[in-house]
């Protein structure tokens, strides 16, 4: 059996996360019992969510353990089976974690899955076909419930669930401005995703500002709003909301260093009548099938171009992902591993 590479949780942040917190090691791959597949990873994903569950804190999911391997979204191909439901060679996506194989039990349910490759990358499983653009979904169609000539607004516009969010949006003939950092990424907002606008957050200093900004793009108010930011960003958009707007809110990376985010004015959720509500998307898999499917037709008639950020080698994991909760990538940031 190969030797696998693995990165473990070797103690917790305080404050910022730091490459200090992992620790790389190898392990011995155990042999398979009947029922299992050994899974060779090709990517890893990496998500702003797993800063959270590096605390241990009250969330929505257990923390990550101490010593054990850092969970995350994987994609690969069976290099062997012990099981009926699986053949070597199957692309398959999973939690394999950061590691470069791993053991599954085909039963368990919603360990693993087959995908089709033919017309979409395997790498776009973990992004706009995969959890983040289910993510989109959920939240724009179940929460927002966007309808044809509503203004949507949404942070971190032209990562992997912004990216989709806008597709998705317009596709059902809706105006979409994106919150987004610097030119670069507002530029590809509006060129490539179909954006109707984009401002970028890091000209402003302060909530006024920024909401000063958002409004000259929004002049009929926002309808419905997708948050993945939180603090000084959900601060300038609350003012722009409509009566009877909906915040899907989904990402707080704001406050994932542990220290409380105020929320300046929240009487205007009052005022305004706003309805708020946060969720977790595998807490709804009953819409993940209706989702990939319109998801995976997007990608493939190119109507969603989602980019992807590639760090290289199991061992770029830690910084990569330290990276990804400054807003260094550009799109889905991912890991190659083969």
């Amino acid at each position: 059996m190969p030797v696998n590479q693995q990165i473990l949780l070797d103690n917790r942040p305080t404050g910022q996360a730091s490459a200090s917190n992992f620790k790389l090691v190898t392990a011995d791959t155990p042999a398979l019992k009947d029922g299992q597949v050994l899974v060779r990873h090709h990517f890893l994903s990496l998500d702003p969510y797993m800063r959270g569950r590096m605390n241990d804190s009250k969330s929505y999911a257990v923390p990550q353990a101490l010593g054990q391997v850092m969970g995350g979204g994987t994609v690969g191909e069976v290099v062997e089976s012990k099981s009926p439901k699986f053949a070597v060679g199957d692309k398959v996506v999973g939690m394999g974690g950061w590691q470069q194989f791993s053991v599954v039990t085909a039963d368990q349910v919603g360990a693993l899955r087959t995908v089709d490759t033919t017309h979409v990358p395997l790498s776009h499983y973990l992004g706009a076909v995969g959890m983040p653009g289910v993510t989109a979904y959920y939240g724009l169609v179940k929460i927002i419930e966007a309808k044809a000539g509503q203004t949507l607004v949404v942070s971190a516009a032209t990562g992997a669930v912004g990216s989709a969010f806008a597709a998705l949006a317009k596709a059902r003939s809706c105006r979409v401005v994106g919150i987004a950092g610097g030119p670069d990424k507002c530029k590809y907002a509006i060129d490539e995703l179909g954006f109707d606008a984009c401002v970028d957050y890091k000209l402003h200093q302060d909530a006024a500002s920024l909401s000063n900004a958002i409004k000259a793009q929004c002049p009929d108010g926002i309808d419905g709003y997708f948050e993945n930011v939180g603090g000084m960003v959900l601060d300038a958009v609350l003012p722009l909301m409509n009566a009877f707007g909906r915040i899907a809110l989904c990402g707080m990376i704001a406050g994932y260093d542990g220290k409380p985010v105020p929320m300046s004015q929240p009487a205007l959720i009052l005022m305004s009548r706003l309805r708020i509500q946060g969720f977790i998307v595998s807490e709804h898999m009953e819409v993940w099938p209706e989702a990939l499917k319109e998801l995976g037709m997007l990608v493939a008639t190119g109507k969603l171009k989602p980019r992807e950020t590639v760090a290289q080698g199991l061992e770029s994991a830690p910084d990569a992902f330290l990276g990804l909760l400054k807003g260094k990538n550009f799109g889905k940031q991912i890991v190659k591993l083969i």
